[in-house]
């Protein structure tokens, strides 16, 4: 397979992190990018990297990952050189419908929505594709976002608004808990660097855990949870702070801004 990304930032040079460690051949995959100090990155790690558009067209499978106010006019100069490639798009909110319509009704591609985590090859990846797309160019699709972590193929996609807010958004979500936990520790007397440790400890290895056993999360929680302890009078306090409300709601939020910023971008003739 010969592999294009369109676009050099952190998740396209996540995912060629990801497949040079599964031994993918660094040589098939060329990335445009236009800024000089990216591509010098990038040519270290053994791809071609050009700022070329044309450079794309013998590959297999074409990555889009620019950011996605700069889609509509990098897709109708990409459309002058489609034939048969797989197009993957990660660009947060841009509908099949649009993309499609900027590519000249191009209908072999698949939006895929990936995490931050990919940087490290921990990410989860949601995908849709057009009805059009093979079951080989899905394979493509599943060997190069495989690469980041793992995959989630969707039965619709309107569902990639919901990954958005889920996955896409999450570990902001993560993070801000873990700085929450932080200040806890702090107000408690503990330094700053104990603090770190014990917050993030503590969400990797509940995560792990969380990942590793087939009981229920709830049960999990409850395990920790002795009646009349000190979790409990923790909880007790969350629940009273209404935080499960608050995080439905902020994934609810996210995902209603996922559906709006394709609305909004889907506009561009």
């Amino acid at each position: 397979m010969k592999l294009g990304f369109i676009g050099g930032g952190n998740m396209a040079q996540a995912l060629i992190v990801g497949l040079k460690n599964q031994q993918f051949v660094m040589q098939n995959i060329t990335v445009i990018e236009l800024d000089p100090n990216k591509r010098a990155n990038l040519g270290q790690l053994g791809v071609i990297a050009t700022d070329t558009l044309t450079s794309v067209k013998d590959c297999d499978v074409i990555v889009l990952a620019i950011k996605p106010q700069q889609l509509p006019t990098m897709a109708k100069t990409l459309a002058t050189i489609l034939t048969k490639q797989l197009v993957i798009s990660i660009a947060a909110g841009i509908r099949l419908i649009d993309l499609s319509r900027w590519l000249g009704n191009y209908t072999a591609i698949i939006r895929a929505m990936p995490n931050t985590p990919a940087q490290i090859q921990a990410g989860v990846t949601g995908l849709y594709a057009m009805q059009s797309v093979s079951n080989s160019q899905i394979a493509l699709a599943d060997q190069v976002l495989s690469a980041a972590g793992g995959t989630l193929w969707l039965d619709s996609e309107e569902k990639l608004d919901a990954v958005t807010a889920i996955s896409g958004s999450g570990p902001a979500y993560v993070f801000y808990l873990i700085e929450a936990l932080q200040a806890a520790a702090l107000a408690l007397g503990l330094n700053a660097e104990q603090a770190k440790q014990l917050s993030i400890a503590t969400f990797k290895g509940a995560s792990l855990l969380a990942d590793a056993s087939n009981t229920p999360i709830n049960i999990l929680r409850e395990q920790v949870t002795s009646k009349g302890g000190t979790t409990e009078q923790g909880l007790l306090s969350l629940q009273e702070s209404q935080v499960t409300q608050a995080i439905v709601l902020a994934a609810q939020k996210a995902c209603e801004r996922a559906k709006s910023l394709g609305i909004e971008l889907g506009r561009e003739d």
